[in-house]
């Protein structure tokens, strides 16, 4: 049959909340926001897709943090910093590197940001999806939702986009760039939970990675992809593996998405048989689940105020708005599974795109505020940058850094009167703000 045509859809929604602050989306960036904005006086209302916050370290089961800081200084400070320490405090995080990045034991983590929602008095519900926007001249009106209890919608003074897509700033009508010159994207991954790892006396990352050769050369993959990150500690027997690409995805199709997590879910006999055996420590592993959704590296990146980009990051840049700072490598996973790819990952972004102790960039407030809409803001994944600093402010910490900062300025410019701009708030009282919760400020003399 061929296409079937369109259907007109015309109904009353009900409004179910009227807040200061709507946040779309739970990841790490979008708790960030709502906690941050509830504990400065906003009402705030956050809708999650799935069953549980976090997103990608939770949901996604990724295995570790990246790092929270730069080896000196603790960058995702203030939100990061309490998130991390009562982490640890419930059992939740593995050993902590000198910067900070350590594994994830995502049953705790989801424990710990119920709580901090609660505490800060947030509401929010789960499986509560973002399926229109309704806007006009530059401003949102009204999220339209999708629940168990059918559609409702929200109004707010301020949004926040915590998306990871970038959902409700571009059906907003904000302008956005996807992917490369091309508009290939990062593979993504289907993250896995393995138990029967004997951690005493297992290959280590490196090692998981070299014997990769062999294995090709055995027949063991269906693509011969060299890129492994590996296999992290998140139990005593337990191993998290951030192994295979799901090459070609976007994540913006659910056709690409659901092609992308069959084949996942299908991979991981392949990675079974290869860490069981060609690799000490991992003989007698079994595969216990796989996410309940594709860990997505990339995907929409809003055009704000200002664009990160490339030079800010050879530079170590300085701003006069900047709301934290941030050092983790350019890390773009190659877009093919093929060993030049590979190679120039390995030479541009292992080797030249990295830091040394206490380096880092500035992360300016302008990346957060879309171009033509007053009263939104973005944070995490698809926050106003260029395709290789989005692969460095991507990682959680990044969006805890991004995901504070909108938190407090959603807060501050709803509590204006008059009709909110994001645009228009006053940086200097803004990290003002950010400053007194914690956030590593070091540029700001106010």
């Amino acid at each position: 049959m061929g296409s079937a045509g369109n259907v007109s859809l015309s109904r009353q929604v009900p409004v179910r909340h009227e807040v200061d602050v709507f946040v779309a989306g739970g990841g790490p960036a979008g708790v960030a926001a709502a906690v941050t904005a509830a504990r400065q006086g906003a009402r705030v209302f956050l809708a999650e897709d799935q069953g549980c916050l976090g997103g990608a370290g939770t949901a996604g089961m990724v295995p570790a943090f990246m790092q929270f800081g730069d080896g000196v200084n603790f960058l995702a400070a203030g939100f990061g910093r309490e998130l991390l320490d009562r982490l640890v405090a419930a059992g939740g995080a593995g050993d902590r590197e000198r910067d900070f990045s350590c594994a994830i034991r995502a049953e705790v983590l989801k424990r710990v940001y119920d709580e901090m929602l609660a505490e800060a008095g947030v509401d929010y519900t789960f499986h509560t999806r973002l399926v229109a926007v309704e806007a006009e001249g530059g401003r949102v009106a009204a999220a339209v939702l999708a629940a168990k209890s059918g559609l409702f919608a929200v109004r707010a003074r301020v949004y926040v986009d915590g998306t990871g897509d970038g959902d409700l700033a571009a059906w907003a009508g904000a302008a956005f760039e996807k992917g490369d010159a091309s508009g290939a994207m990062m593979p993504g991954t289907l993250c896995s939970l393995w138990a029967g790892v004997d951690w005493d006396s297992p290959d280590r990352s490196r090692r998981q990675r070299e014997r990769l050769a062999d294995a090709f050369r055995d027949g063991v993959f269906t693509h011969q992809d060299p890129h492994l990150p590996g296999m992290w500690r998140v139990g005593r027997t337990v191993g998290g593996g951030n192994i295979g690409h799901t090459f070609g995805v976007d994540a913006t199709d659910e056709r690409s998405l659901t092609a992308a997590l069959v084949w996942g879910r299908k991979s991981m006999l392949e990675y079974q048989r290869y860490y069981k055996e060609y690799l000490k420590g991992f003989e007698k592993m079994e595969l216990v689940a796989t996410g309940a959704i594709l860990g997505i590296r990339e995907t929409r990146r809003i055009t704000g105020d200002y664009v990160l980009g490339i030079e800010d990051f050879r530079r170590r840049a300085v701003f006069p708005d900047e709301i934290g700072r941030y050092c983790y490598p350019v890390d773009i996973h190659p877009s093919k599974p093929d060993a030049a790819s590979y190679a120039k990952f390995e030479e541009e972004f292992r080797r030249d795109l990295r830091y040394k102790d206490g380096e880092s960039y500035g992360v300016p407030y302008r990346i957060l505020t879309p171009r033509g809409l007053a009263n939104v803001l973005v944070a995490g994944r698809c926050v106003s940058a260029d395709r290789c600093l989005q692969g460095s402010i991507r990682v959680m910490p990044g969006c805890y850094i991004t995901g504070q900062a909108a938190g407090a300025a959603a807060a501050m410019s709803a509590a204006g009167a008059g009709e909110p701009d994001v645009h228009a708030v006053r940086v200097p009282e803004l990290q003002a703000r950010l400053a007194r919760l914690g956030a590593h400020l070091p540029n700001f003399k106010g």
